[in-house]
């Protein structure tokens, strides 16, 4: 297999329909269509969310979605497509929104994925995640959550300027 160049971009409006399916195949398969996309297209519009795609020759092969609060930044959508699994595009979606978060002086990122979903805990770990609390029935009443955090700076630590998340879409 050849590892393909990818490219990293925010994402915009025209990109809702294809995450919105991909999120339904890859992320949400087997449980209700949750980010729809008008979910999406919303999401992508807020102020306090960071959404990236990953693009290579054939169209979008990855995304990632972020939200942010005062001191806590929260993995939303997370998902790769199979054929480009395992090249890093994950990591370097992760690492963008990561290091975004660093900038706007988060204290912590957050993210819940299936509990049966190991390749990803795996992953989520080798980037400093660790296991707060496992959720039974957090899916649809039918699946246990793990939650998982990462510390991105003391919480009592003066966080960068007002101007982070201006800071962070530039990159």
């Amino acid at each position: 297999m050849t590892t393909e160049a990818v490219t990293l971009r925010l994402a915009d409006a025209a990109d809702a329909e294809t995450i919105a399916q991909m999120s339904r195949d890859l992320i949400e398969s087997g449980l209700g269509w949750r980010y729809r996309a008008d979910r999406v297209r919303r999401l992508i519009g807020r102020r306090d969310t960071l959404a990236l795609v990953a693009c290579g020759r054939s169209g979008t092969v990855g995304f990632g979605v972020m939200q942010f609060d005062d001191e806590h930044a929260h993995l939303t959508l997370l998902a790769v497509r199979p054929s480009h699994q395992r090249q890093g595009v994950a990591r370097q979606i992760m690492q963008w929104l990561l290091e975004s978060a660093r900038v706007a002086g988060m204290v912590s990122v957050h993210l819940e994925l299936r509990a049966t979903n190991r390749p990803a805990l795996h992953f989520y770990r080798t980037l400093g995640f660790a296991q707060t609390l496992v959720l039974a029935g957090y899916y649809e009443q039918r699946e246990a959550a793990i939650r998982m955090m990462v510390l991105l700076r003391a919480p009592d630590a003066q966080p960068p300027g007002d101007d982070w998340l201006q800071r962070a879409r530039r990159r």
